[in-house]
């Protein structure tokens, strides 16, 4: 049988969402509420997260900022944090049209 080396790809969730038991990778919608000197702490209204970025994309990201953090979820003692392998600046987003997509989607009317 042929290995499957193929990486899973990173399903959207809230905060409040994320199973480490269940979730491999995920991408996550935000405010960067603080930056730290290796991470970054991700609010997404329904929680926050704390994510491991290289210092190269984290330069780049500002408190404030609306981001979006692909990633990997990593189970701590008490909860999880994130191994974040993309950050996209998401500023300009229309987070009206943007919410609009994500409930059709959730209702299955969008694939």
């Amino acid at each position: 049988m042929p290995q499957d080396n193929q990486r899973k790809p990173s399903v959207p969730r809230e905060v409040e969402d994320i199973q480490p038991e269940r979730d491999a990778r995920v991408r996550v919608l935000g405010t960067v509420l603080e930056k730290r000197d290796d991470s970054l702490v991700l609010d997404d209204g329904t929680g926050t997260v704390e994510a491991f970025v290289d210092a190269d994309d984290l330069k780049e990201v500002k408190e404030g900022q609306r981001i979006r953090v692909f990633g990997r979820v990593l189970p701590t003692t008490d909860s999880f944090e994130l191994q974040g392998e993309l950050v996209q600046e998401m500023t300009d987003l229309d987070m009206d049209s943007y919410g609009q997509v994500k409930d059709e989607v959730g209702k299955g009317n969008i694939p």
